[in-house]
């Protein structure tokens, strides 16, 4: 193939792509609008599942470094109600096939969790250099015709380009290129906290949390949290509320902020409320946003998407590593075409369109049965149903 790849994004999904191109000799430049790899936090942990993202990283070469920086004993849930109660611990079920180790899904290598962080830096760590750009942020992309694109930059500088891939995100420029579809506030929204040094400053949260993650929920509401390396407790709460509340809050307003959320959880258990109370971050609010389930998109020559850019959905585990295997996919499907780029496409997509819409369907069920009428007893049929069928 000699069409070399420009890549807009340099998230999982870009660099996977980057990498397995590079695994077969495919040259590709990615485009990343960050000034550098530690402009700015990359995120908590990831749980890698073996039927697609650990896949992916078979594809790039990179499995064996992949094992290096899974954080052991974070595999495993746990779901409590708003009084602290504990429904149900993963840690605590067994059949037989260890002498210890956790049921179902957690505990068993099949769902690893990894930090972010860790894994964007074995694969920028394994591009050759000059691979990614950075300080390259996309303000438009237009179509020249003949399949060929151009990209223009914040800077004022652009590229043109014969394969042009969105990895892009959520609010990608290259996406109108294919598609008029635009992300969708789905209801509900996520405010992200941090407590640090937990099992010393933050004792009865972090036995709340216990050793992996903790689901608390309950109608309309709920807080997630992950233990990570360090004694971190990472947080998610989620209130289902119009967008308009929660741009009424004030997130400046690190105090303030805490109160106003901390206000809508004013009945559950202390140890709970202390994972917003307590944050030693100001609170991030981080609105739900989605595309139509069924995004796709007719064939335009010479453009492709990848992850949240393609499909972005409900937030369910899947997210990240759909994003790894679309890269290690679209990898594998312009090696097998190295002189019909768009049969490589063709075939990327054909496989794309219905393994995205399945995934958004059932992301949008989990996000909804976390909140329903009926949570969190709901999670916790999920859960068991899941671990007895497995």
């Amino acid at each position: 193939m000699t069409t070399p790849v420009t890549i807009i994004g340099a998230g999982l999904a870009g660099l996977t792509l980057a990498r397995v191109l590079h695994v077969h000799g495919i040259p590709a430049t990615v485009h990343e609008a960050e000034a550098s790899p530690s402009a700015r936090a990359q995120g908590g942990l990831l749980d890698i599942h073996d039927h697609n993202g650990q896949r992916a990283l078979r594809a790039a070469g990179l499995f064996e470094e992949f094992l290096g920086i899974v954080h052991q004993g974070a595999d495993v849930s746990r779901v409590l109600d708003k009084d602290g109660k504990v429904l149900l611990d993963e840690s605590e079920w067994s059949d037989g096939r260890d002498e210890g180790g956790g049921r179902g899904e957690g505990a068993d290598g099949r769902r690893p969790e990894v930090p972010r962080a860790a894994l964007r830096r074995i694969l920028l760590d394994s591009l050759p250099a000059g691979t990614v750009q950075w300080g390259r942020k996309a303000t438009e992309a237009r179509t020249l015709g003949d399949g060929r694109h151009e990209v223009t930059f914040a800077d004022g500088t652009s590229v043109r380009t014969g394969l042009l891939v969105g990895a892009d995100g959520a609010w990608s420029r290259v996406r109108p290129l294919l598609s008029d579809a635009r992300p969708q506030y789905v209801g509900t929204s996520l405010i992200e906290t941090c407590l640090f040094d937990a099992d010393t400053r933050h004792p009865a949260a972090a036995r709340a949390v216990g050793g992996g993650s903790l689901f608390a929920l309950a109608p309309g509401q709920g807080i997630s949290a992950h233990r990570e390396p360090d004694g971190v407790l990472h947080a998610y709460v989620t209130l289902t509320k119009p967008q308009e509340w929660m741009d009424a809050i004030d997130f400046t307003d690190a105090d303030a902020a805490r109160a106003r959320v901390a206000a809508e959880f004013h009945d559950w258990a202390p140890e709970l409320t202390a994972l917003i109370t307590d944050s030693e971050i100001t609170p991030v609010p981080r609105p739900v946003n989605s595309l139509p389930l069924a995004h796709r998109w007719d064939r335009v020559p010479g453009v492709t998407l990848l992850g949240d850019a393609a499909h972005l959905m409900a937030p369910s585990g899947e997210g990240a590593n759909l994003a790894m295997y679309d890269g290690a996919e679209l990898g594998k499907a312009l090696a097998a075409y190295p002189d019909d780029t768009e049969a490589a496409l063709t075939a990327y997509e054909k496989e794309l369109f219905p393994r995205s819409a399945a995934a958004a369907t059932e992301a949008l069920r989990v996000h909804e049965l976390c909140l329903d009428d009926n949570a969190p007893h709901s999670l916790v049929s999920f859960f068991t149903a899941h671990g007895q069928a497995d």
